[in-house]
């Protein structure tokens, strides 16, 4: 689903709607637990349709934290920011993180600084009290060519320096296909190596890395401890679909250990887990989000 989460970000269809790590102190007035949350793009439908009645749907099954992908053309789910943050508000709902469209685009060469829009992107979401800014792309050029690469990464270190400012972090949800070496380098770890951890976060998506290449997510918590305070917590069938790629399922049901994945990330860092669901097996979205719900808390979450 990452390259239709790609078309879904740059495709601007919700507008049309009308330290290396932050420690959790900083959020103690909300809980002194690890914190859990769903990716508003498991329910990107009903979002769609209804964002303002799909929000209470979520909030009185529980959650108490999301964390969006419809922000386009300075509006979040087709509302200005003011209207968006008050109807979290209204439901006692925070939103620490968001996914946008960002790429070399965002950086105006001519002038040696960030477009007007990328620089509106970073305060409107410091106005909506988000700690975290987050991609979930790599352009796929950067995937096959080293120098390309190392831009990009460069470009995402220039936007935490950004969102810095505001009091954030800019950070990167991995997305890139299969084992890729580069310079005789896995991709994940030119990306470890050249990404400053006092600027940018990586957001690792326990799921992603298995469905592309079977990696073992706990082998990569293992590997960078401290690198992931956000964790996308999914599981996935084992079977693979008609796509050569495993659907995402509810949490528990699927090949991944999840308990103990998300166990172990929390033991290295990870604080804030977001949930996140892609496919459904016939039943509805907003009653998968339930049922992970219900996963994760009698997991102790």
């Amino acid at each position: 689903m990452k390259t239709s989460r790609r078309t879904f970000l740059k495709s601007g269809a919700m507008a049309a709607l009308g330290t290396a790590i932050l420690p959790r102190s900083v959020f103690a007035s909300d809980t002194n637990k690890e914190m859990v949350g769903l990716q508003l793009y498991s329910v990107r439908d009903d979002m769609k349709s209804d964002p303002k009645g799909s929000l209470k749907k979520l909030a009185d099954m529980g959650y108490k934290i999301v964390e969006h992908a419809g922000y386009s053309d300075g509006k979040f789910y087709g509302f200005t920011p003011s209207e968006f943050k008050k109807i979290l508000g209204d439901l006692d709902l925070k939103m620490y993180s968001g996914h946008v469209d960002f790429g070399m685009q965002a950086w105006d060469a001519s002038k040696k600084d960030f477009t007007d829009t990328w620089k509106q992107t970073v305060e409107d979401a410091a106005f909506m009290g988000q700690k975290f800014v987050l991609t979930p792309e790599l352009d796929e050029n950067a995937q096959k060519d080293y120098d390309t690469l190392l831009k990009v990464i460069d470009l995402w270190n220039k936007s935490g320096e950004l969102c810095q400012k505001h009091g954030m972090k800019f950070g990167y949800h991995d997305d890139f296909e299969g084992d890729t070496m580069l310079h005789n380098m896995k991709l994940y770890d030119i990306i470890m190596k050249y990404a400053d951890p006092k600027l940018t976060i990586q957001q690792f998506d326990i799921a992603n890395l298995y469905n592309a290449a079977g990696t073992n997510p706990m082998d990569i918590i293992k590997k960078y401890p401290g690198r992931f305070p956000s964790l996308h917590v999914k599981d996935v069938l084992k079977e693979k679909n008609s796509n050569n790629s495993h659907d995402s399922t509810i949490l528990g049901k699927g090949v991944l250990n999840v308990k103990d994945v998300v166990a172990l990330a929390i033991k290295n860092g990870s604080w804030l887990l977001i949930i996140e669901q892609e496919a459904y097996q016939n039943e509805s979205p907003m009653d998968c989000v339930k049922d992970d719900l219900a996963a994760m808390k009698k997991w102790g979450y």
